[in-house]
This record gives C-alpha cells, structure tokens and sequence, in this order.
C-alpha cells in the first residue's frame, strides 16, 4: 500500500486562539508572550510578522518594531483546550494521529482514499473540518514520507494546502534548499556550504560513503533524506506522563510568600490540565532554579493520586518549606507525575473533604472556559496588577 502521510500544523496557533476569543484583535498585529523584562514573544500573528516580529524574540525589540501592536500574556490552558478539540477532529479520519506539540500533528492516510477521496480532496476536508471544530486555520501538507509532509505543510501558509505526489519528490527535493529539511541545524548547515551544498539535490552529488566519513551517521542521514528517504512513520501519541507549569520571574526574588502564590497559581493550571484530560497523578514535583542559574528539584509521593488544586499545592507547599534559600530565586515550577485515571472514592460516611475539593475544582473549570480564566478567581490569587496569564 502506498505510504501517505499528512502534516496538519495551526496557523499562528496562540495568536489566533486570541483573535479568535477578542474580536478587537482582529486584523490587528497580536504578540502573544510573557510581559516582563526578561520574557520574549510565544506567538506572532501574521500581521505583527509583517513588522519583523517573529517567536523567540525578545518582547521589549517586539514592542519596538511594532509599537501599535497588541501584547498579550500566555493562556496555555485554553490553548490546550482547542487543541485537543482539534486533536479529536484528527482521529475521526484516521486512528493513526501523533500529535508532535499543542499546535502540529501528523496523520496517516495510507489507504483512505476510498473513504475520503484522493490526498487533496481529504486534505481539504480534515481542514474544513479543523475549521469546524476550532474556528481556525490550518495548513496541510501531504507526502509519502514524514519529513516532506512537515516541508510541505509551511510552503503555503497561513491556510495552505500542498500535496506532493511520490513521482514528484525527485525534482521537489533538486530544487529545496538544504536547510528546509527538518534536523539541519547551524553547524551542519555551516559544512555543508563548505562543501558546496546549497540544496538538497547537491547531496546527491556525493555518494553516500562521501557523507559518512565527513559526518558520520549523520552524513548517512543526509544522503538518504536527499535520496527522499525516511523510514520513520506515524506513531500514535502515547498518554501524558507528567504535566507541569513554571514561571520566570521579572525580578530575582527570596520571598517565600511570593513564591507560594506563583505556586498556587501553577497548581490551579496543572490540576486543571489533569482533570480535562480525566487524569490524577501520585507524585508532585518541585522546580526551583537560582539566580546564578543553579535548579535544583524535590519530589514527593503521594498515598493516593491527587488531581485537584488544594491537594497539588499541598504537596508543593510542603516541598517549598524543606529548602533553605538563601539565594534569590529566578524561576519556580511545579509538576505532577505517575499518571493514570482519576477516580473518586467515596468513604464510608459519604464525599470526603477530597471528593468535594474534586467537584468544586470541576465547576470552577466550567465556569473559566465558558466565561475566561479570570471568571472566577481564588482569593488568595486577587491581584488587578497581575497578568490574566500568570
């Protein structure tokens, strides 16, 4: 059967969950980042590339060359929540999805055609029906191998569609320049023009015993992606094993009061990644890193899986007040893992504190993703000079 593997990757993906959900941010350039000194730019929409504005970049040069633009903080929970919307759209083509981040995935589509028609009629329908579901664009890029697949899906974008049949990928790879192939990085590329390569098919000027006592393994890898080889396919996405938050301060800091709310409010953001997945888990983990870049980490297991926010912080909590800081802190985190189903008990004399912790968790949750995570807020957590994202 002939190998056919789609790349369905988000458009601007953070950006435009934001213009999605703020219709004023529409049309407009949008960097969606942190927003202290230190942070730099998640997501840029295609307006605010249009100034030079890309991810990565520092936010402060970003707020520069595009003073207009709006700046808004991360909201990773809703991100996550239209990806899976989307991630569940996948899997009604295919059971074969592996999902590579919050915004990418690849797809197997060897033998669908019968269901859904040839490569682009289905390309067509898995993003008119990502559309569907989400609100949003993507793009797609179909090949017979994996590493094509994820070339094609950028070549086109935002809202892209590029299929590359297998008696095109000769003369598709002659005319790619070598650095689109994913896995070349800075230093091999430097060699590689060294030697004259520019593209792809410039490989292939070598035999592949050429590329392997200059590169080794590597060289061996390089020769076969120009040849159009890759042997790797679609290996559905396995369970989470841990999920986790931290946060990089703007300013170093030894207060512990402080750093118990940044704790509480990673709690709330892992508790609630764990309960829309249906997932508890027995072991919470401790991120501290210093000012002179030194981490260290603790870790406590727990007698019974934990998915709600007061039994999460709990166990931070207790972590936190075992260590000595003496120096400042930059960056804290905290992290659950030993994944598997959550389950709630009842005990003999009906819900437990636990269970009822469990259910208001669970109200709260359906309450911020019908009306915003600031909907509702903890207490402890007010704070009008405090980012909706931290």
């Amino acid at each position: 059967m002939p190998r056919l593997i789609m790349h369905i990757d988000m458009d601007a993906f953070f950006a435009s969950v934001e213009q999605l959900d703020h219709p004023g941010l529409r049309g407009r350039p949008v960097a969606v980042g942190g927003i202290g000194p230190r942070s730099v730019v998640s997501a840029a929409s295609y307006e605010m590339r249009a100034y030079g504005v890309h991810s990565a970049m520092p936010m402060a040069r970003a707020r520069k060359l595009c003073p207009g633009g709006a700046f808004v903080p991360l909201r990773m929970s809703r991100y996550r929540e239209v990806s899976r919307l989307v991630m569940a759209a996948l899997r009604e083509f295919s059971p074969l999805v592996e999902q590579a981040s919050v915004d990418e995935a690849y797809l197997d589509a060897a033998g669908l055609s019968r269901l859904f028609g040839p490569p682009r009629d289905m390309a067509a329908k898995i993003k008119a029906r990502v559309r569907e579901v989400s609100g949003l664009t993507c793009s797609v890029g179909a090949a017979p191998v994996r590493f094509l697949a994820k070339i094609a899906s950028d070549l086109d974008k935002p809202d892209g569609l590029t299929v590359i049949r297998p008696e095109e990928v000769r003369g598709f790879l002659a005319r790619l320049p070598v650095d689109r192939i994913p896995g070349v990085g800075g230093r091999t590329l430097e060699r590689l023009k060294a030697l004259g390569v520019r593209l792809a098919g410039d490989v292939l000027g070598h035999p592949e015993s050429f590329w392997r006592d200059h590169l080794g393994e590597r060289g061996q890898w390089l020769h076969e992606r120009a040849r159009g080889v890759d042997r790797s396919g679609v290996e559905p996405s396995r369970p989470a094993r841990s999920v986790s938050a931290e946060n990089t301060f703007e300013r170093d800091t030894r207060d512990r009061d402080e750093l118990r709310l940044w704790l509480l409010r990673q709690a709330e953001r892992v508790g609630a990644d764990l309960r829309s997945c249906g997932l508890a888990g027995r072991t919470v983990t401790l991120k501290v890193k210093f000012s002179d870049f030194r981490q260290l980490t603790r870790s406590r297991t727990l007698a019974e899986a934990v998915c709600d926010t007061a039994g999460i912080f709990g166990a931070a909590l207790s972590l936190l007040d075992g260590l000595q800081i003496r120096d400042p802190v930059r960056l804290v985190g905290l992290g659950v893992s030993k994944l598997g189903p959550a389950e709630c008990r009842l005990g003999l004399l009906g819900p437990g504190p636990a269970l009822r912790r469990g259910r208001l968790d669970r109200a709260v949750d359906a309450v911020r993703q019908r009306f915003g995570t600031r909907a509702v807020v903890r207490g402890d957590l007010l704070d009008p000079g405090r980012p909706e994202g931290a």
